[in-house]
């Protein structure tokens, strides 16, 4: 605890460390400041110890300015549910006022206030000192994580109260900040889930799930804090596309200050009165947001939602997982089969399920017959059709996964003078819409075929600084990941779908606001959506060598260990569904995949170009 702080004044013992492994029926005493036992400095709290929390020390009577600006800053990484602690060292007034929840800064190592401006001594009533650090991301009022870089460089004021003549601050940073390993320790990131509001199954009456990550603090009440942050609607960056079934205004009622499944794991929510008039439908939405957003922060999991009235009456439920799997869409993708390009070039598949990993075969229809020799393959969500890019990336074609189906003209073309500088690897999204990146210098588009035919329709790529070099739609049809090349870098974004009204005049179709998810990384050479909320990439630090690892679309890091080393990789492909082996082509090994708490195993030396549904 505590373990990123450098610099500072002379460090007490200001930490309390309670072991909460007393069980359920002293949960609510372990939640208090001990009266009794022994105090130890702490200088690292195993992050994944579920069992241990750590509260912060109040100023010693006293104390020295140094030592109260060292106490405030280790109270800030504390689990004291409201920062009480940490608001001990501020001036009253200012304790009041503070705002801790505004803002959260995560410094590479943690603040340091080594450099004191104005130290403040014996008979002095004020003090001035230094906050610095290396920025490494925010954390905004909506718990959305951004990346961020530079530096940090704040004042922390202090004064020498009237009365008690003790040091208080009363200038202090605006929010919270803290170095990464305790940023890491304190909050886990949850996906809220809402609903896709720009697509054509939702006209149809079925809901598409889309997750919008925040981050929670792990061991103060996680639970009541993702319910209110839920209720509360979805972040500033998602909000044009999504929406969400509760009712604007809807929160916990008033007199709700924690949530607690009971022993059968079911969670009752009373909301106030703006959801009192919500109809059924309606109601088991809400039901299932809650419940997707709800089954990983518990060990065990939240089985059923019940929803209450204002009164205390029943709105909906109890409503378990696969009512709401009913009620909406979720993993759009089947995901019976992985693909790849054999030695023929050809497009092939191998069953998920299949342990055998030569037993693959031909796809049914032309593209699997070798009418036409392709180098790279997409196969629609439901596997009813693929589209398939000639060997010399020039053509595009499209046909139905079903024997005896012919092929027909290509779809699309491309002018490239070299085959890299021709057609990406294409991409389905949820809606059965392709979506493709012509990479000629001359002309580079983002190209989207409705339902896989027709007239392509260029999309507005107007926020994006360079030419897309590969493109991999979400499931959900609201977001896109993509590889940006500009002179010798290329970069992963992610970007927002957004579909105008041609009536109004707007831009049909626009990737609105991308977000650089992997900044560290100069060379994305790969990569592939492996979550709802989750991409695994392939690519390389700035003097460094090819690496594989996870990132969020929020551009943080998932907790868990990165996928074994493999060299040569040059494309991933990966599943929504997180259960399903990661696929990767290897210049030495060919196509290989990763079965969970394995090594990679080679599927066959000559293939190429894997992917999944998508």
């Amino acid at each position: 605890m505590g373990a990123d702080r450098v610099g500072g004044g002379r460090r007490g013992p200001v930490r309390t460390v309670v072991s909460v492994a007393c069980g359920a029926v002293l949960l609510a005493g372990c939640a208090s400041m001990p009266d009794s036992g022994d105090l130890r400095g702490v200088e690292s709290t195993p992050r994944q110890d579920p069992q241990v929390r750590v509260y912060a020390q109040p100023p010693r009577e006293d104390a020295e300015a140094p030592e109260i600006v060292d106490g405030f800053l280790e109270a800030l990484t504390s689990d004291d549910s409201d920062f009480e602690t940490a608001r001990k060292y501020l001036t009253a007034n200012v304790a009041r006022t503070w705002k801790p929840e505004a803002s959260l800064t995560v410094l590479a190592d943690g603040p340091d206030s080594s450099e004191k401006l104005s130290s403040g001594g014996k008979d002095s009533s004020d003090a001035v000192f230094s906050l610095t650090g290396e920025k490494v991301a925010t954390v905004d009022g909506q718990q959305v994580y951004s990346p961020a870089g530079g530096q940090y460089d704040k004042t922390l004021h202090l004064v020498r109260e009237k009365k008690s003549k003790q040091w208080r601050i009363d200038s202090p940073p605006r929010g919270v900040v803290m170095g990464k390993s305790d940023f890491l320790r304190n909050y886990t990131s949850v996906n809220r889930y809402y609903f896709a509001s720009n697509s054509s199954t939702e006209s149809d009456g079925q809901p598409v799930a889309v997750a919008d990550p925040v981050y929670v603090r792990k061991k103060v009440d996680p639970m009541t804090q993702t319910v209110s942050l839920l209720l509360a609607g979805p972040s500033r960056w998602l909000n044009p596309v999504v929406r969400s079934s509760f009712p604007t205004g809807t929160a916990l009622k008033k007199d709700v200050t924690q949530l607690t499944p009971d022993d059968q794991n079911r969670l009752t929510v009373p909301l106030n009165a703006k959801a009192d008039r919500v109809g059924p439908k309606k109601c088991q939405e809400m039901a299932a947001q809650l419940l997707f957003t709800l089954r990983d922060l518990t060990p065990t999991g939240v089985s059923s939602v019940e929803l209450q009235r204002s009164d205390g009456t029943q709105l909906c439920g109890p409503l378990d997982e696969s009512d709401a799997e009913t009620a909406v869409v979720h993993e759009v993708a089947k995901d019976g089969y992985q693909y790849f390009i054999d030695s023929k070039h050809r497009l092939v598949r191998l069953a998920s399920a299949s342990t055998n990993p030569e037993s693959f075969a031909a796809v049914p229809g032309a593209l699997g017959e070798g009418e036409k020799e392709l180098r790279s393959a997409a196969v629609s969500r439901d596997e009813r059709k693929a589209a398939g890019v000639s060997l010399d990336g020039s053509d595009l074609y499209v046909g139905s996964l079903v024997s005896g189906a012919s092929l027909g003209e290509p779809v699309l073309h491309s002018d490239g003078k070299t085959q890299n500088d021709r057609l990406a690897t294409p991409s389905w999204d949820g809606e059965g819409d392709l979506w493709v990146a012509d990479r000629d210098p001359d002309h580079p588009r983002l190209l989207l075929l409705k339902n896989g035919a027709g007239e392509p329709i260029e999309v507005d790529t107007t926020g994006l600084d360079g030419r897309i070099d590969a493109v991999r739609m979400a499931a959900d049809g609201v977001r896109i990941a993509l590889i940006v090349e500009k002179g010798s870098k290329k970069s992963l974004y992610v970007g927002r779908i957004e579909r105008g009204d041609k009536a109004s005049g707007q831009k049909p179709i626009a990737v609105v606001e991308p977000r650089s998810v992997a900044p560290q990384l100069v060379e994305v050479t790969a990569m592939s959506w492996a979550g709802d909320s989750r991409l695994v990439v392939v690519g390389r630090e700035d003097g460094g060598v090819q690496q594989m690892a996870y990132v969020q679309v929020d551009g943080s890091t998932p907790v868990g260990s990165a996928p074994a080393a493999l060299t040569g990789v040059k494309v991933l492909a990966s599943s929504e569904d997180e259960q399903l082996p990661l696929m990767a082509y290897s210049e030495e090994d060919g196509i290989v995949r990763l079965l969970s708490g394995a090594k990679w195993q080679q599927v066959v030396k000559d293939g190429t170009a894997p992917v999944y549904p998508g």
